[in-house]
């Protein structure tokens, strides 16, 4: 006799969801943000990544610390204090890096400036290691991906109201004339960053949620842990060597890229021939799938952090440039095409078939569409030059109805089609290419599931484990896109020719999908011919 399905505690995961709009708010908010870091510190595009490099590393980095605390432990330290309490420690942490950004601006000092964000993401990456498990945990485990799609959809929301937002308290206006940034406003728009973040923490607190704690051991992953730790003390090592030497920073950044492949690919071969002390990083397809986050991430990453020094390039879009208080509506465009294909895919949540199920996969990304039309024509933005980007839309259905939802064949359609359409945007100039550039955004956002159920198929008991180091790669948002920015700050390639890096992290992502396949099949699993035969 089959169980009952667990119900789902429709007003806690209402609850939860909060914090993931805050995560894609803020994320995405970097993009405004950079620019005017660039301008009113004199920086050059590589220096300007490393708010990007500060955000992103410290997801890496906190994930490390709990990843070790924990095994040195020998429990989970998030399933001790309970996933409710990571959220509200993990906020308060973000509310005081929001507060230390308003001393550091005001002191003029741009490392004070990366040291808060740095703080603010910490808080993130408590809140996420608590919260993704959390909303899996609030109703039948059958159901846990319909509630990250859920989170995912808010998500995308708030990438999409982000950069709008951000614009509006730092400029005065999204699309009106030019004005110049004060202190004041940015004392003002962190405040309230801040103040957000006390009140959701609060609420959270006298909320109703469960508390979500599990006191079930946890094995000690000793070889893992050192495996992290040599990967982590190579990049220290080499931002070492950047701070106190004149290596070219190209130079530094492929060094770090090729140490967190290196290391990821010598560990699995060690585990391979000892398991013993390895965990879930003796699976191929986790160590695939770590390299595949890092990619995803950094290209994702990397195409929003650049896209405002390329806009901002004379003769580019405009003959000047665009001044970067008008950039945010084609930022919000890109993070949007994000939001466009995260509700697409929610579409398998209502258990809809047939005709009605087409019908949905192509009103619901049309209605996401015109929902971040209207809140940029609210905001004060000229839309009519986004309306034709609906071609790049219909364009992504297309390549969900080809990929029937299986993870290797959505995958890899998406990732070719990135790719392509980053080469014409390199190729082209004008509302043309920027059109490429945002539609990059459209196929990144089915990617993450993708690559997340590939690499945890198959990991048994280390599913979990598996889970939080694939978040832990988040740190491909830290290096990629700085990699990017130090080749644009090259007179002889420029910004423009910059996103070949973006080209390049798609086709490297098309090998790596299908390398997990053909781990997978090895192991007698094979996902896409899973879903066709469950149909």
């Amino acid at each position: 006799m089959s169980q009952p399905k667990q119900p789902t505690n429709s007003k806690a995961l209402a609850t939860l969801v909060m914090v993931f709009f805050f995560w894609g708010f803020i994320a995405a908010s970097n993009s405004i943000f950079i620019p005017f870091c660039k301008t009113h510190f004199n920086l050059n595009q590589f220096q300007s990544q490393l708010i990007g490099s500060a955000f992103y590393g410290a997801y890496f980095l906190g994930s490390l610390i709990l990843f070790l605390a924990s095994n040195a432990l020998g429990y989970d330290i998030i399933n001790r204090i309970g996933y409710k309490k990571g959220i509200i420690y993990g906020l308060w942490i973000s509310v005081v890096g929001a507060l230390l950004i308003i001393p550091s601006a005001n002191a003029h000092s741009f490392p004070a400036i990366l040291a808060s964000f740095f703080v603010v993401a910490l808080g993130f990456s408590l809140q996420q290691t608590a919260a993704q498990p959390f909303a899996i945990a609030l109703g039948d485990p059958s159901t846990g991906s319909h509630r990250l799609n859920l989170g995912g959809s808010v998500n995308s929301f708030g990438t999409t109201l982000g950069p709008i937002i951000v614009s509006f308290f730092l400029f005065g206006s999204v699309g009106g004339g030019v004005k110049e940034v004060t202190l004041t406003n940015i004392n003002t728009l962190y405040l309230i960053v801040a103040g957000v973040f006390a009140a959701v923490a609060l609420f959270f607190t006298f909320s109703n949620l469960p508390a979500g704690t599990n006191d079930e051991p946890v094995d000690q992953e000793n070889k893992a842990a050192g495996s992290l730790l040599m990967m982590t003390g190579i990049v220290i090592g080499i931002i070492i060597i950047g701070q106190l030497t004149d290596v070219p920073k190209i130079t530094l950044l492929l060094l770090t890229m090729a140490a967190v492949t290196g290391v990821l690919l010598y560990s699995n071969k060690s585990a391979l021939a000892n398991s013993e002390g390895w965990g879930a990083m003796k699976y191929p397809q986790l160590i695939f799938g770590m390299i595949a986050i890092f990619v995803y991430v950094g290209a994702e990453v990397t195409i929003d952090n650049n896209f405002g020094a390329l806009l901002k390039t004379p003769g580019y879009l405009t003959d000047l440039g665009l001044d970067e208080s008008k950039i945010s509506k084609y930022v919000s465009l890109y993070w949007g095409s994000l939001m466009i294909g995260r509700w697409t895919g929610a579409v398998s949540v209502f258990n809809l078939h047939g005709m009605a199920k087409k019908f949905a996969m192509v009103v619901v990304p049309l209605i996401a569409f015109s929902v971040i039309l209207i809140v940029n024509h609210i905001y004060g933005n000229d839309i009519t030059d986004l309306l034709p980007y609906v071609v790049f839309v219909l364009i992504a259905v297309a390549a969900f109805f080809y990929g029937q939802e299986k993870p290797v064949k959505t995958l890899v359609a998406v990732s070719v089609l990135a790719c392509i359409f980053m080469l014409i945007g390199v190729f082209t100039k004008g509302i043309v290419s920027v059109y490429c550039i945002m539609a990059g955004g459209l196929f990144c956002s089915v990617m993450w599931p993708c690559i997340f159920s590939l690499g945890v198929g198959g990991l048994g008991k280390y599913t979990s484990q598996g889970s939080a180091l694939l978040i832990m790669m988040i740190l491909g948002g830290a290096v990629i896109p700085p990699f990017q920015g130090s080749i644009g700050d090259s007179a002889s390639i420029g910004m423009h020719n910059s996103y070949l890096v973006a080209a390049a992290c798609f086709a490297v992502l098309v090998i790596l999908t299908l390398k997990l396949r053909n781990v997978l099949r090895s192991q007698g699993l094979d996902f896409d011919q899973q879903i066709e035969g469950g149909h």
